[in-house]
């Protein structure tokens, strides 16, 4: 199976079953590899402002999936379990999105030796960087940078017993 299928069906599963606005707002995987990846929204009714450009909430959701999806694909491969959550989230608007949208996350590199390290390192909560470009087409048909994110990934490996401190008693 084609990766970026297997990861639209992960994707979409995880829409349908832990976020819906994820699988209401429908991004897809357009191209992943272990150096990159890049995802595409569609601007639509659910997707858009009353300017008719994509709205910051969808802007949001792609920047996101740009920045888990890699990592949750090491995550995977390496066949451990690691939280994974984002500590902080900076966005900056450089034009309106009057299209469809692609976030595009270029650090697969550091990405993967980054999860490399948390698994080797289990008790500690390690936090990563990660930049984000969202693109779409100008009236020339050329790609343009619309917004930039900063998302700091932050992942830990879960741990494997519990704790007496963590049962609540009734």
């Amino acid at each position: 199976m084609k990766l970026t299928t297997k990861y639209n069906a992960i994707l979409k599963l995880f829409g349908l079953t832990k976020i819906p606005l994820l699988f209401f707002v429908n991004p897809t995987i357009t191209h992943m590899d272990d150096e990159s990846l890049e995802l595409k929204i569609p601007l639509n009714w659910k997707t858009r402002n009353h300017l008719k450009s994509m709205y910051f909430g969808s802007l949001a959701v792609g920047a996101d999936c740009a920045g888990g999806l890699l990592a949750t694909k090491f995550i995977r491969e390496a066949k451990a379990k690691v939280h994974l959550s984002f500590k902080d989230f900076q966005a900056n608007f450089l034009l309106r999105a009057m299209g469809d949208t692609y976030f595009i996350n270029k650090q697969g590199r550091e990405i993967k030796s980054f999860v490399e390290e948390v698994i080797k390192n289990p008790g500690e909560r390690k936090n990563l960087l990660l930049h984000i470009d969202a693109e779409c087409m100008d009236k020339d048909k050329k790609r343009v940078t619309v917004a930039t994110f900063q998302l700091t990934l932050s992942l830990k490996m879960a741990s494997e017993k519990k704790s007496l401190s963590n049962i609540t008693h009734a």
